[in-house]
């Protein structure tokens, strides 16, 4: 490597600066909180900080000049000093947190980072560092709260996503290959995911905020894993079933608007079709979401402070199998009836999905496939959809829950229809 391309150039100087200042981010939050010190008594502040990450810029430059192991020397060297240095501060104050120590290693390796041309990474690293170091109250406050059988939960959530996850096959297996083992499973994660995202928002945000905060995250993803986790959970807390009513309404109606973003990239002429029966779908079900969420008053019920499990594993299991069941039997209707048309497809889709029948037939309708027919199509799905959410409240969830739901997805479906045949 020519060393007059590093000399002449000024990427590099740039990428020192920005690991100079990336280490005077960390430093900053290091020196605010040992402000009251004793001079001399701390490790390391914002100078030394900063020099750090300026150190680990210069080495990874001139590790790219000469060898690779000039970072692991530098890197070694660091350690003995700020060994050094937490041994002379013990004998002075008697502190045996280590935080600054390896946060001080920290700086030297994001500075290297940025150097060797990661700057993105490197600066990303420096703010959660500096959070992390800045929210220690608030971290030792949580991990005082959190009970047993919470952390349980976590790392059970970890094990089945993490680690179980990506070692299933992604490709079709069975009959007609309608089973997709990674799929699958991926909806089983996405339900406990829900389960447990829903668990600690209403924990940490109360019943109002956590429930409205699970909504809309559960919109984004799956509007039908939520409806399950919120119908059981309605049998077991009938006291919030208006709440979470308008959570499921509000979450179903999130589905429509994610529908038309998506189908605005794929085939924008097909969404200059569709868009009013969306909207008149989405609207009908958040105007009954907002009624529902306005009439509770959650200050008059009383509050239920039996142990819950946060992570609603063997629902999310036995959902997974129906799922395949569906799939299965989808893929065998499909197969016996023939071409009976897209819009048998279409309702057999919606039974379990409405996003990828969708953009199939938004991509279909580019080449052979008619506008019209594809419109009629996606609408077929998502009113299959819907009344299969209905149905999971009405068998699953509890009375009152079905009492409220029902009517405003009927509404949804029925004012989708009746524009949809309006502009036909």
């Amino acid at each position: 490597m020519d060393i007059s391309e590093f000399v002449s150039g000024d990427n590099h100087i740039w990428n020192l600066l920005i690991a100079l200042l990336l280490g005077a981010i960390i430093g900053t939050q290091r020196g605010w909180v040992m402000r009251h010190g004793v001079e001399g008594s701390r490790v390391a502040g914002i100078r030394t900080f900063s020099l750090v990450g300026l150190l680990g810029g210069l080495v990874a430059v001139l590790s790219q000049l000469y060898t690779p192991l000039l970072l692991g020397f530098a890197l070694i060297a660091l350690v003995c000093l700020a060994g050094v240095a937490f041994v002379v501060r013990q004998r002075i104050s008697e502190d045996l947190s280590i935080t600054g120590i390896v946060s001080l290693l920290i700086t030297f390796v994001i500075g290297s980072l940025a150097a060797s041309g990661q700057a993105v990474l490197a600066a990303s690293a420096a703010v959660i560092t500096a959070l992390v170091l800045d929210n220690k109250r608030e971290l030792h406050d949580a991990l005082q709260k959190l009970q047993e059988y919470e952390l349980d939960a976590a790392l059970r959530l970890l094990l089945i996503s993490i680690v179980l996850l990506p070692m299933l096959p992604n490709q079709t297996y069975g009959p007609w290959n309608a089973l997709n083992p990674y799929e699958i499973w991926w909806m089983v994660v996405l339900i406990a995911s829900i389960s447990f995202v829903g668990y600690f928002a209403i924990k940490i945000g109360g019943e109002r905020r956590g429930i409205l905060f699970t909504s809309v995250f559960a919109g984004l993803s799956s509007s039908t894993a939520l409806t399950l986790q919120f119908s059981q959970l309605s049998k077991e807390q009938p006291r919030i079933s208006p709440l979470l009513a308008s959570g499921i309404l509000l979450s179903c109606g999130t589905m429509f608007p994610r529908l038309i973003v998506v189908l605005t990239v794929l085939n924008p002429p097909l969404v200059k079709l569709l868009w009013p029966i969306i909207l008149s779908m989405m609207v009908a079900m958040y105007f009954m979401a907002w009624r529902i969420w306005r009439e509770v008053d959650i200050e008059n019920i009383e509050p239920d402070n039996k142990q819950k499990n946060p992570l609603a594993l063997q629902s999310a299991v036995f959902f997974g199998l129906v799922l395949a069941m569906i799939m299965l039997l989808s893929h065998a209707l499909s197969d016996w009836f023939g071409d009976a048309g897209t819009l048998i497809l279409s309702a057999l889709s919606g039974i379990t999905d409405v996003d990828a029948i969708s953009l199939a037939l938004a991509r279909q309708s580019t080449q052979t496939l008619s506008l019209s027919t594809a419109a009629l199509g996606i609408v077929i799905a998502a009113s299959v959809n819907t009344l299969v959410k209905m149905g999971m409240v009405v068998v699953l969830g509890d009375k009152s829950l079905a009492r409220r739901i029902a009517p405003a997805m009927l509404l949804s479906v029925l004012t989708g229809a009746a524009v949809f045949i309006l502009m036909v």
